[in-house]
């Protein structure tokens, strides 16, 4: 078998293989040498004990014979009971009981046998502790040749390899090195190291990595396992690297698509931040910079997303200036605002509001005024009359159109502009009417409502109406169409009423005027023109106006004109049509 190959095999060994096995020689050195010492200090003295046995057997056939003892004697006895009574006298003082000789020999024994413990004891913690200082200063000096435990480079793990072995391995692989790279949306492609005519180049750089590593410090790998990212000794053609990169399908611009930040979204009745989304879209130059850094560091993968290979967007859900975006959004959709166009309303809630609040790619909000007045403009242009030509019944039952004139509904929109801008900007809640340049009677069916004046212009005929009742009609001469003084057309609104005053025609150079009418009723509706008896008359009606008209007035019978003047008011409408 190759050296390459048992280096392979060395390789495929765990790390945790190669620590049971070197903890367990550890683990039988220490047990070899407690053994040893045990045996040393335990071991009795097969001798020693023999020769006492012999000695105590002796003394004992001494006893049975009674040979060697003393011959009994009465004065023995007496010092003897003295010193009993001596010994109770002592003891009744308080003082200390006497020891036998058997007894202090026993306790010196006693001691003497605890402290051959303790110094045992000691003596084989102090073994043990030796051992091990030396086993692991072993271990460091095994691993100023060799990688700690655990380790892995470039993904790749070494436990306890030296760099020959490293070096053999990669070479080997080199042969059939391929890439793989981890796209965003699940999908692989891969790059083949042939097809960038990849090899193996011999060098100082694995070397470099194991002196990197602190020897005493090899325990630490049992738990920080070390795991290295580094260039390793390859080549490669980086032109036809660049063209296999640009061949790859997640290169085309098809296959890419755009992130898209983070950003806050209008939802029910408040903004809420919608998640980014990451996309597709590659960084050409971050995604080139990864793939060299994987080939040069031998990496057999390379998750695109990881390594930072995409566009990514500018701000995510947990960016804080889209959530200050939001809740500044949030602060301009507190108003709410009923608009009475009786018996119709139009609503200004969160909904509406939220369609004027933008915010633009860097988080900036602004409220879009140009958007609240494009909305005013749609209420004008919904319930605006005035100036719109007005399709009516008249009172002989005709469908006429009447267009021009100066009554109708509306909106003042700057005005109304400033009004609504401030309900929102103090988030109020209101009911109200738009701000209005002119008013009508009604926003229903035609808006002069059920109280006004109808002049027929081609029947010459008036009719008042107040609240929907015909209070008074009558003929009438109008303007004269042939001398260019016909009457228009139109809705008006009557300016004012007054009594006993004098008509004028235009100032003469002479201060005089062209002409002057002293009427009884004058009720004007459109500048100079207006309603007013006429008593030159005597007939009225008929086409009278037509070659005999008035100036544009409308003329009536002295004997209706009160009527028509005490059932009228300032604001009344006027239609004339023909």
């Amino acid at each position: 078998m190759s050296s390459r190959e048992n280096s392979r095999e060395d390789i495929e060994r765990s790390s945790e293989e190669i620590l049971e096995e070197t903890m367990k020689e550890i683990y039988d050195g220490l047990q070899d040498s407690y053994r040893e010492d045990t045996q040393e200090e335990e071991e009795p003295d097969m001798a020693s004990l023999q020769e006492l046995a012999e000695e105590l057997g002796e003394e004992g056939q001494e006893e049975e014979d009674g040979s060697g003892a003393e011959p009994f004697d009465e004065d023995d006895s007496v010092i003897r009971l003295d010193d009993n009574e001596e010994f109770y006298d002592r003891e009744e003082d308080g003082e200390d009981s006497f020891m036998t000789d058997e007894d202090e020999t026993e306790e010196e024994e006693k001691k003497g046998g605890s402290g051959k413990g303790r110094k045992k004891a000691l003596t084989i913690l102090l073994v043990i502790l030796g051992v091990l200082v030396l086993a692991y200063l072993g271990m460091a000096l095994f691993f100023t040749r060799h990688f700690f435990f655990y380790t892995k480079i470039n993904g790749t793990e070494f436990s306890a390899q030296t760099v020959s072995a490293v070096e053999s391995y990669m070479e080997g692989q080199v042969e059939d090195y391929e890439l793989t790279l981890e796209e965003i949306d699940g999908g692989t492609e891969s790059i083949d190291g042939d097809d960038i005519d990849l090899t193996y180049v011999d060098g100082d750089g694995v070397d470099e990595l194991l002196k990197k590593q602190n020897p005493l410090l090899w325990i630490t790998a049992l738990w920080d396992h070390p795991d290295i990212e580094a260039s390793v000794g390859v080549e490669y053609d980086k032109d036809k690297l660049s063209e296999v990169i640009a061949g790859l399908t997640c290169m085309l611009p098809e296959e890419q698509t755009a992130p898209q930040s983070a950003r806050p979204v209008f939802q029910d009745t408040e903004f809420v931040i919608q998640d980014e989304v990451i996309g597709s879209q590659i960084d050409t130059e971050k995604f080139t910079e990864a793939v060299n850094t994987a080939i040069s560091g031998f990496q057999s993968t390379l998750d695109m997303e990881a390594e930072g290979c995409y566009v990514m967007p500018a701000f995510t859900a947990d960016s804080p200036e889209v959530a200050a975006a939001r809740d500044a959004m949030n602060s301009y959709l507190g108003a709410n605002i009923t608009y009475d166009f009786s018996p119709y309303t139009e609503v200004v809630d969160s909904s509406v509001i939220s369609q004027w609040v933008t915010v633009d790619d860097s988080m900036n909000v602004t409220f879009n005024q140009d958007a609240v007045r494009a909305y005013i403009q749609e209420l004008a242009n919904k319930y605006d009359t005035y100036g719109k030509t007005r399709t009516i019944v008249t009172s002989l039952g005709n469908t006429v159109e009447v267009s021009g004139g100066s009554y109708g509904w509306q909106i003042d929109q700057e005005a109304e502009y400033n009004a609504l801008t401030a309900n929102i900007q103090n988030a109020e809640t209101v009911t109200r009417e738009p701000q209005y340049a002119r008013r009508a009677a009604s926003h229903e069916g035609n808006d002069y409502g059920s109280s006004y004046v109808e002049i027929d212009l081609t029947n010459q005929h008036v009719w008042v109406y107040v609240n929907g009742q015909c209070v008074v009609e009558t003929d009438c001469v109008t303007g004269d169409p042939t001398q260019g003084n016909g009457t228009p057309q139109g809705v008006y609104s009557l300016a004012y009423k007054q009594m006993n005053t004098t008509l004028r025609g235009p100032k003469l150079p002479d201060g005089t005027y062209e002409w002057e009418s002293p009427v009884t009723y004058w009720m004007p509706f459109n500048g100079g023109i207006g309603l007013h008896d006429a008593n030159w008359r005597s007939s009225f009606g008929g086409t009278i106006y037509q070659g005999n008209g008035s100036h544009g007035c409308v003329n009536l019978p002295p004997s209706v004109a009160g009527t028509v003047y005490d059932n009228i008011q300032a604001g009344t409408p006027v239609v004339c049509h023909y």
